[in-house]
């Protein structure tokens, strides 16, 4: 049986040094409650589209530069008990989301980011090492993170090298 998949777009922001911004959910789980700037692909927008626009809702950053869109989607599963709740809630589950990945270059200034938004789904954010992001997920994403930031790593080497 084919799975029923949330459309989702992440945003991975990158400043001047290569740091990625991570933010800390509201309702997350301690060290585990990282993630990039996240949501759902909206009817008749585009994966970067969206992944521009939740960054923007989520942590009011507009400043950016597109730098690339990975063409294949990342999924995965939620757990049961994520399942449960989301039909509790909204009287609907999907069974996991199908992530498409953009990476973009932050050209504000760290004042830009405000977490304090309409609806505000973080309390904290940081730059960090791409390298070291999946290790602060929830785990049912970890292993997408590790391999999305490990093709889009290289992207921003070469884009910090050649913005051109």
């Amino acid at each position: 049986m084919e799975k029923n998949y949330r459309l989702n777009a992440c945003a991975v922001v990158f400043n001047r040094l290569g740091k990625v911004l991570l933010c800390q959910r509201r309702y997350g789980t301690g060290q585990f409650s990282w993630q990039f700037p996240q949501g759902g692909i909206e009817p008749g927008e585009s994966p970067s589209e969206a992944a521009r626009r939740e960054l923007a809702e989520e942590t009011s950053v507009v400043s950016v530069i597109e730098v690339a869109t990975l063409t294949e989607p990342f999924c995965y599963d939620f757990p049961e008990e994520v399942i449960q709740k989301f039909i509790q809630q909204r009287g609907h589950s999907f069974d996991g989301q199908k992530q498409f990945w953009s990476l973009f270059y932050f050209t504000g200034e760290d004042t830009e980011i405000n977490l304090n938004t309409a609806e505000p789904e973080f309390v904290a954010w940081e730059w960090a090492e791409i390298e070291t992001a999946a290790d602060k997920v929830w785990p049912v994403k970890r292993q997408i993170y590790a391999e999305a930031t490990a093709l889009l790593a290289p992207k921003i080497v070469s884009y910090l090298k050649d913005p051109d």
